[in-house]
């Protein structure tokens, strides 16, 4: 990030909202190279991302509680919340 403080964090956006430093477009490569077999279909990925913007643990595009971009780890199929592992069920 690029340390300017002067601004609130910004709590319940996505990274895609905020895109501080082209950090999304990096995340965009990574999914986009996904194996079909490790990602979740879209409807899913955007159910799962609907419960994550909703969510007070998001800050900045970041799950508080684990640290990940949860862009990244709403498109895996086999990854869970970390608050409540059947959230996204």
């Amino acid at each position: 990030m690029d340390g300017d403080y002067s601004q609130p964090r910004c709590r319940r956006c996505l990274l895609s909202e905020i895109d501080r430093d082209g950090v999304y477009k990096t995340v965009l490569e990574y999914l986009a190279s996904l194996d079909d077999a490790v990602r979740c279909g879209a409807d899913e990925y955007a159910s799962r991302l609907r419960i994550c913007r909703a969510c007070d643990r998001l800050s900045d595009g970041m799950c508080s509680l684990c640290g990940c971009f949860v862009e990244v780890r709403a498109a895996k199929k086999m990854q869970t919340c970390p608050d409540l592992p059947h959230r996204w069920e």
